[in-house]
């Protein structure tokens, strides 16, 4: 099984822009056609949050059609910069939108590997938080199916990465999520979004990583004063390739043109 993930695209409503010079509606799609250009084609593509970059007005009708040239079966989770509501209207349709509730958590569960999606949003708040009620949840979902190979998907990662603004951004309330995964080492990896910079560390017995953004990327920052400077490097795509009896191997696919050249 392929899995694609793109995470943090901040679309803007028409004619506006992110951190001054960004077209945001340009850079994805430019992922959306690389995406549409893989082969193999990935079997599902995951949106680790921040669709949007308000919520503003707008921007979720200037999302629709990006989105409708996507050849490919694909999820999303809210990321700060989302409206629970507004997404839920937005993904209307989708097999896996969870019914109403106060949480954007579901499950997909007819692909070799298990997805687990995490809501980790708090409204009106840039860090997020993992509750009882939505850790009740997520011990319920790893209950029904403890030996399946399982990929959770949350916004912010649930650990310090080493640029200062960010770490004090990140998903708080993990505790318990730790203990969770811990007793459930079919969980092959946890794929955040958020820090707009690819990154991974083992955490209590599984790997948890985060994604490029597809908008624009934070400078690497490894300092506690970081500030939050951004770059123009490159964005990308995370790609995690899975096959049973050897887990998953990720890569890191810039977006651009960088064609194949032969070493003959």
């Amino acid at each position: 099984m392929l899995i694609a993930q793109i995470s943090d695209l901040h679309v803007a409503a028409e004619g506006a822009d992110v951190v001054g010079k960004v077209d945001s509606r340009a850079t994805l799609a430019a992922a959306v056609a690389r995406l549409n250009a893989l082969r193999p084609a990935p079997d599902l593509v995951v949106i680790t949050g921040d669709l949007v970059n308000g919520p503003k007005p707008g921007e979720y009708e200037a999302l629709a059609p990006l989105l409708e040239s996507l050849e490919l079966p694909w999820c999303a989770i809210p990321g700060n910069h989302d409206d629970r509501a507004a997404l839920r209207r937005f993904c209307a349709g989708q097999p896996w939108v969870p019914p109403e509730g106060p949480f954007f958590q579901y499950t997909i569960d007819h692909l070799p590997v298990r997805i687990i999606a995490l809501d980790t949003l708090v409204p009106g708040e840039v860090p997020g938080l993992l509750c009882d009620r939505r850790l009740d949840w997520l011990a319920g979902r790893l209950a029904e199916a403890p030996g399946r190979p399982t990929v959770m998907l949350m916004h912010h990662p649930p650990y310090e990465i080493g640029i200062g603004f960010m770490d004090k951004l990140r998903c708080f309330g993990v505790e318990r999520l730790g203990e969770l995964v811990e007793h459930h080492p079919a969980i092959e990896r946890i794929l955040c979004g958020h820090v707009h910079r690819p990154t991974c560390v083992r955490w209590h017995g599984t790997l948890a990583s985060t994604a490029p953004a597809v908008s624009f990327q934070f400078a690497l920052e490894l300092s506690s004063e970081a500030k939050g400077l951004w770059t123009q490097e490159p964005p990308g795509i995370a790609l995690h390739f899975w096959r049973e009896g050897a887990g998953i191997v990720s890569h890191i696919q810039p977006i651009g043109d960088y064609p194949w050249l032969s070493t003959r």
